[in-house]
């Protein structure tokens, strides 16, 4: 503990010394909580909300309860971004005393933390938080400017990264992995989708609707991917490619399950982008529209994940003849009249029936290719 914070009550001495070291607005939260139980403050609950720079989420809202220590988060969407979830729970355990948290004392600017508490409800003098009680809330609003300030800087700057580098990809760049030519050799089932005919309907398209377009397709093969735990490496042009990481382990049987989880992953995910697109082209039709056909490849094998790129401008993204492959194998999904076809490695490690095609030749690859496609109903 610092010197200049030693007579300074429990919770304003961790806010100065340690609360800015916080791993996240969860932990930061629920630390304070419980310091302000243990200095004797009667809470029922506590509420950090957060604005987040997020193309869906427009804010994210943590809520803590003080009898169990639990934290608990919710989002509200930027479709609704009036949503006050913590304010309106708050209000359901008792008084409640808030602050938005700013640089200066009052701020009132309306992005910035907002931190509320509830106290004990109908306990003596009506319920209400006393004055030494709402003394001590301000004092500690005031003091968590600093390191609310670091921790929303840090949760911005996750939720950029991630919005634009997926999941994974972000968490490894935030933990400095940011040399140029340094990765990490992973086993993953990829997943690689293209449009077909997609110039011939941008020619024909304005530019705005051709948006809307690549939007909506790209919502049903992102969304079948992260609804599976894969993730989007790339969006390139019309093109998706994604991954569906193996988990790391030693054991020779935990590594054939891994192979055969992400296969299966990857093979659901195909199929609901499969059913996804044929609902939007429905939907299309209705409107008047042309359809989307698209085609999509599945392969296993080892890929380079890692920092690729100039000097001063990397990508965060994968490499290897698998790569090489599932995009070749993609390539043949028109000449074969096929939405979907998958390589003989990811039929190796799947039990989902799958109907052969043969092997084929692949532009650039020497070995012919088995090549499945999923079995129709």
């Amino acid at each position: 503990m610092s010197c200049c914070s030693m007579d300074l009550p429990s919770p304003l001495a961790w806010l100065v010394d340690e609360a800015g070291a916080s791993p996240g607005p969860e932990r930061f939260l629920a630390e304070l909580g419980r310091r302000l139980l243990a200095d004797g403050l009667p809470l029922s609950g506590g509420a950090l909300t957060l604005s987040v720079p997020h193309p869906i989420i427009a804010r994210r809202t943590w809520l803590w309860r003080a009898e169990t220590g639990a934290v608990i988060e919710a989002l509200a969407f930027a479709a609704a971004p009036q949503s006050e979830a913590g304010r309106e729970w708050l209000r359901g355990l008792g008084p409640v005393w808030e602050s938005r948290i700013g640089p200066a004392e009052n701020n009132q600017a309306s992005d910035g933390p907002l931190l509320g508490w509830a106290g004990v409800a109908n306990r003596a003098g009506g319920g209400a938080f006393g004055s030494a009680e709402a003394s001590l809330l301000r004092e500690v609003a005031r003091f968590a400017a600093a390191p609310l300030a670091a921790l929303a800087a840090r949760e911005a700057r996750a939720a950029l990264l991630e919005a634009y580098l997926g999941r994974r990809s972000a968490a490894r760049v935030q933990a400095g992995a940011l040399a140029r030519g340094t990765g990490e050799t992973i086993r993953a089932a990829l997943l690689c989708a293209d449009l077909r005919d997609f110039t011939a309907l941008s020619e024909v398209t304005e530019p705005q609707a051709m948006i809307a377009a690549l939007d909506a397709y790209f919502d049903r093969v992102a969304g079948a991917v992260h609804a599976f735990g894969g993730e989007v490496l790339k969006f390139i042009g019309d093109g998706v490619l994604a991954i569906f990481p193996v988990t790391a382990t030693s054991s020779e049987a935990d590594i054939a399950q891994g192979d055969h989880e992400a296969c299966e992953a990857a093979l659901r995910a195909v199929a609901a982008s499969r059913a996804g697109m044929a609902h939007l082209d429905q939907v299309r039709q209705a409107q008047g529209l042309a359809p989307l056909p698209f085609g999509a490849a599945l392969h296993f094998g080892e890929i380079l994940w890692g920092n690729i790129g100039a000097a001063d401008r990397l990508d965060f993204t994968a490499i290897g003849p698998a790569i090489n492959l599932v995009s070749r194998l993609e390539g043949l999904c028109k000449p074969l009249g096929r939405s979907v076809l998958i390589s003989g490695a990811i039929a190796a490690n799947t039990t989902t029936a799958l109907m052969p095609l043969g092997e084929h030749s692949l532009r650039g690859i020497a070995a012919p290719c088995a090549v499945f496609t999923l079995a129709e109903a």
